[in-house]
Order: C-alpha cells, then sequence, then structure tokens
C-alpha cells in the first residue's frame, strides 16, 4: 500500500541508499569488464545471466502487447546497452560518461512533450539547457576530448533509453522484472550473436580475462539488473516515484569518486564545473517533475472531493 505522505521508514532509506551504491558501483565494473572483455559479449552475458534468473516470470501472465513491447525491448536492450558498453570500452575516464548518462532524465522531459504532448516548463527548458551546456563544456576539456565519442555514444544511448522510458508509460500493467525478463530473453541472443560476429578477439579475451573481470559481469547481471530494480520496484509500490527518484542523483557521484580514487581519473576544472553543471540541469528537471506530479495529485484529489 502506498504511504506517500509519510517519512521514510529505515528499511526505505536502506533501500533507496543500496540502489545509489549498486548503480555506482556498477558503473565502474562496466569500465573493467570492458576492459578486459570484448564490449557487446559483456552486455551479451549479462542479460544471459539475467534470463537465467528471470526466466519463469516469462510464463506468467499478463502477457504486454508484442506490437507495442518489441519497440520498448530493442530501445532499451541490445541498441541503449550494446551503444553503453561500447563506449566504455572505448573510453579512457568513467567520470565523463557516468555524468552523460544522466542526459535520459531531461531527454525524457523532452520526447514526454513531442510525443505525449505533456507539459514543457520553463525550469524543464532551463534545466534541459543548463545539462546540455554543462556535457559540451566537459566534452571540451583537453583530457576529456579524447573521449569525445564515448560521450558521443553514451548520449546516443541516454536518448534511446529516454524515448524506451516514453514508449513503456503506454504499456501500463507490465512490472519491472517482467519487463527485464523480456528484454533479457532478446538482449542476450542479439548482443551475443553481434559478438561472434563483429568481436574478432572474442575468443582469445573471453580465455585471458580475469576472474575479477567476470565478477563484474555477473555483478551486473544480478545486483543491479535484478536487485536494484526490485527494491526499486518495491520501492515506487510504496512510495510516490517523484518522492524516491530525486535520490538517485547521487549515483554518479559514488561512479565518479570510484573513477578519481580507485581508476585514475584526472580532475579538472573543467570538469567539475561541467559535471555539476550537467547534474543541476538534470536535477532541475527532476524536481520540476516532482513539483508537477505533486500539483496534479493535489488537483486530483480536489476534484474527487468535489
Amino acid at each position: 500500500m502506498s504511504r506517500p505522505s509519510t517519512p521514510f521508514t529505515p528499511v526505505e532509506v536502506a533501500a533507496i541508499a543500496t540502489i545509489i551504491l549498486v548503480w555506482g558501483l556498477n558503473n565502474a565494473a562496466a569500465k573493467v569488464a570492458t576492459t578486459e572483455l570484448p564490449p557487446l559479449f559483456v552486455g551479451g552475458f549479462r542479460f544471459l545471466i539475467s534470463l537465467a534468473v528471470l526466466f519463469p516470470l516469462l510464463a506468467r501472465p499478463p502477457f504486454p502487447d508484442p506490437k507495442k513491447l518489441g519497440p520498448i525491448i530493442v530501445l532499451s536492450g541490445p541498441l541503449h546497452f550494446g551503444l553503453v558498453y561500447i563506449g566504455f570500452a572505448m573510453a579512457e575516464q568513467l567520470s565523463p560518461l557516468v555524468v552523460a548518462s544522466q542526459l535520459w532524465i531531461p531527454f525524457t522531459a523532452l520526447f514526454a512533450w513531442r510525443v505525449l504532448g505533456e507539459r514543457m516548463t520553463r525550469a524543464g527548458v532551463l534545466g534541459l539547457a543548463v545539462a546540455f551546456v554543462g556535457v559540451t563544456w566537459m566534452t571540451l576539456d583537453p583530457h576529456t576530448a579524447g573521449d569525445l565519442w564515448p560521450i558521443v555514444l553514451i548520449v546516443a544511448a541516454a536518448a534511446l533509453w529516454a524515448f524506451a522510458t516514453i514508449l513503456v508509460r503506454r504499456l501500463p500493467g507490465v512490472r519491472p522484472l517482467k519487463m527485464q525478463a523480456f528484454t533479457s530473453l532478446i538482449a542476450a541472443p542479439v548482443l551475443l550473436g553481434s559478438a561472434v560476429g563483429f568481436e574478432p578477439q572474442l575468443v582469445e579475451q573471453v580465455k585471458s580475462a580475469s576472474p575479477f573481470a567476470w565478477a563484474c559481469v555477473v555483478f551486473a547481471g544480478l545486483a543491479s539488473s535484478i536487485g536494484a530494480s526490485s527494491l526499486l520496484f518495491w520501492l515506487v509500490q510504496r512510495r510516490e516515484p517523484s518522492r524516491v527518484t530525486p535520490f538517485f542523483l547521487l549515483t554518479p557521484l559514488v561512479s565518479c569518486a570510484i573513477g578519481i580514487l580507485l581508476m585514475g581519473d584526472k580532475v579538472t576544472v573543467q570538469l567539475i564545473g561541467g559535471g555539476a553543471a550537467t547534474l543541476a540541469g538534470v536535477a532541475i528537471v527532476t524536481f520540476d517533475e516532482r513539483r508537477r506530479a505533486r500539483l496534479a495529485a493535489l488537483e486530483a484529489q480536489a476534484a474527487s472531493q468535489s
């Protein structure tokens, strides 16, 4: 039962913190895994692990419309993660990619305005502009310029994820883990097949990869795709999504801290300034959506009492 107005319980706070930590660690794990293993293979094997766990959900009703489900799976599965893992494999630094990936939030607001006809407020437009200026400024840093094309791939992946999110709004009644099961069913063979066809050093890299690299892939398949997703689904069943999602703006801070402290990311004024501007723009969009959701709920409550 949803309890939107009461304070978060200690268990809910722990769940939010766990999701932030898991997602933050997962970005670093993806960078480590793609350093030793081919990127398309990493994505495919991650989905294969998820599929092995979630396969029983495929046989349980309700069954969504394949025509509506298909585009969502293709966009959010093989296309999105294919670009993400290729970007991580190409990049030298982790932090700029993690920051750029957050553009999916303002992209979602933009697509909701263009596709669903939702209102685009001045705050939303401001947040969108600030976020994109931040990414551009960060990318023009001489220490980050070498990662230009990986950042472009990550931004494209963020746009695909955002568009898939908009399509999900037109497909109500499908639980996230079941959606993940269907996505894994398609993404695993597509990405693994692509790895066989387009990654010539696949066999050699698979044989030579360290146990730590394999552990990073398993972590992505279990802890991120299943564990964190389950916790998120549990939270949004109990709380308004607009109250929960702003906390996940802390995820890039976890990933960037790991990148800087453990993975050799270079810290510059331009990187910090661009990253801060990007996250500020994302925060403006996030909190504007939260405000609009609260106003809509109040209007609906007033209408029901009149």
